[in-house]
Parts: C-alpha cells; structure tokens; sequence
C-alpha cells in the first residue's frame, strides 16, 4: 500500500507537470492553484520516498536542514540582495515566512533538493570515502538542482510568483543567482552529511537496504535486510 500510494503521487506530479508544460507551450491558461498543487504534490512525494528510503530518522533531518538553511538564505536574499541577487517575492505563493519568503518555497526546495540528492549519490562511486565523498556529493548534487533551476527561474518570473530588481543576463534572471542556489544546496547537503556521517541505509527498489562498505576490501555494495 505504502508503495503504491509514492507511485500514485508521482504519477500525480507528473501528469501536473505535463499538463502546465502543455499551457505554457500553447501559450493557454495556467490556474494559478496548480503551482501549490503541483509543489506540495511533488514534495509528498519526495518526502515519502525519502522516508522508505532512508528512514524517518533521516528523512526528517534531511528535511530540517533543507527548511532552515533554504529559509536562511532565501530571507537575507530578499532582505539585502545578497546570495541571489536583489529579487522578492509577489503574493502569488501564499503567506510568507517574516513576511520576506512564502513557506511554499521551502516546500518547493526540499522537492527539488532530495531528487537531487538521490541522483548525486548514485553517480559517485562507493570507492570514494570520507570528505573526497561528502564534498563531491554535495557539490554534484548542488549542480544538478541548479541545472534544473536554470529552466524554471525564467519561467516563475514570467508568471510573476517573483521579481527580480535587476535585467539579469540570462532572460532577466542574474548570474549571481545560479550561483546562489548552487551554495544554498551545497551547505544543505554538506551540513546533512556530516551529520549522519554518509552511514545511511538505502533501501533497493525490492526491498533489501544497502549497507555502505566499511573497509577498502568491500568494494561493493554488501546486500543486507532489515
């Protein structure tokens, strides 16, 4: 039950995201409601994944640090035109944490950071230990959501959900953005991993969990269950 109902989510997700990707390209109207819908959907998602995949223990700090260091940098962002860039937020996304950055957005960040997490994990190899694979997960990690905010910051300043006070470089957006995102995902990932120390049991799509090698002559997964 548990599982179907993370592949009912994602299904939901993404027939949302088609559906609002069809609008825009036809240039048709997009209900303002399918942003909280599609964002809240889609960190369900993630979070219930996470939670199979890493443990409520984990997922909820996971969840903590992505909340707190995204509100942290979003709130001097808007406030000083620091880390970002001079930007704010219009009234589109709802009520707004010190009235500076709409509570959606830290929704919206930890459905974006954990995929990005997932895949940055997979992509180092096991081999590498310690800092070489704390560091190098984050900043992987850190690089694939900023990729993915490259198409989506043009477009939510299109629909107005924020303003940016500066005609940036790339459509309207500022460089300094990117690299915005890049250090706020980076510190989230950096700061998580320090503190669970990269000893994480992930569980397989079959339901067996991954234990992570705990000497070089491990040099692959050791298959485990609970």
């Amino acid at each position: 039950m548990y599982r179907k109902l993370i592949f009912v989510l994602l299904i939901a997700y993404s027939l949302i995201v088609l559906y609002a990707t069809i609008a825009l390209a036809v240039d048709g109207p997009v209900p303002q409601v399918i942003v909280p819908i599609g964002t809240l959907t889609g960190f369900t998602f993630c979070l219930l994944h996470a939670v199979s995949r890493l443990g409520w223990k984990n997922a909820l700090l996971l969840l903590a640090f992505v909340f707190g260091v995204s509100l942290l940098f979003e709130s001097l962002g808007v406030a000083t035109g620091m880390v970002y860039g001079p930007y704010y937020y219009t009234a589109k996304l709802g009520p707004k944490f010190l009235g500076l950055v709409p509570y959606l957005i830290a929704v919206a960040w930890f459905m974006m950071m954990y995929p990005s997490f997932v895949m940055a994990e997979w992509l180092i190899p096991l081999s590498w230990r310690g800092a070489k694979r704390l560091l190098s997960i984050a900043a992987i990690g850190a690089l694939i959501m900023t990729a993915w905010d490259v198409v989506m910051d043009p477009i939510m300043v299109s629909a107005d959900y924020w303003v940016w006070e500066v005609n940036g470089d790339f459509f309207g957006v500022p460089l300094q953005n990117y690299w915005g995102w890049w250090l706020t995902v980076f510190t989230t990932f950096v700061l998580y991993l320090l503190v669970t120390r990269n000893r994480l049991r992930l569980k397989k799509p079959d339901g067996t969990v991954w234990r992570w090698p705990r000497s070089r002559s491990q040099d692959t997964r050791t298959l485990s269950t609970r």
